[in-house]
């Protein structure tokens, strides 16, 4: 690390870095935002969801989730929905994770996220879980 003069002493010393160093990277600044703003941890689960989204009709379409947290869902849909748009979602929990039988979760809330990297391929979409109940059919 090259040295740079201390503004006290007047004298160049390798405790006072250049600023170029004490400034924190965009890439680490971008992961620290991004890491603060889901606040909940997220588990790499592929979970049978139906999504019904409620942009003025009513379209239901099947996919698995990619990831969920105590408070949201990223999945991917053939469908574009736009953030904003309030959704339900109805998560099947499989006898693996509740050790007994499969439960089924309604869970509603709305789209945060839409992510469309190539076209014609399917688009992920993120969405906030603002309400959640267990069903009984399974």
């Amino acid at each position: 690390m090259p040295n740079e003069i201390n503004p006290t002493s007047g004298v160049a010393d390798a405790k006072h870095p250049p600023e170029s160093d004490r400034i924190p990277n965009m890439e680490r600044v971008m992961q620290q935002a991004q890491q603060e703003r889901r606040g909940e941890q997220r588990f790499p689960l592929r979970l049978p969801v139906v999504v019904k989204s409620y942009a003025g009709d009513v379209r239901e379409e099947s996919s698995l989730t990619r990831d969920v947290s105590a408070r949201g869902a990223f999945f991917y849909l053939d469908s574009r929905i736009t953030e904003g748009t309030p959704v339900e979602l109805i998560l099947t929990l499989p006898s693996e994770i509740t050790l007994t039988e499969s439960i089924r979760v309604r869970c509603k809330g709305k789209v945060v996220r839409v992510v469309e990297t190539v076209p014609g391929s399917r688009i992920g979409i993120a969405a906030v879980i603002e309400q959640y109940d267990f069903t009984q059919d399974a």
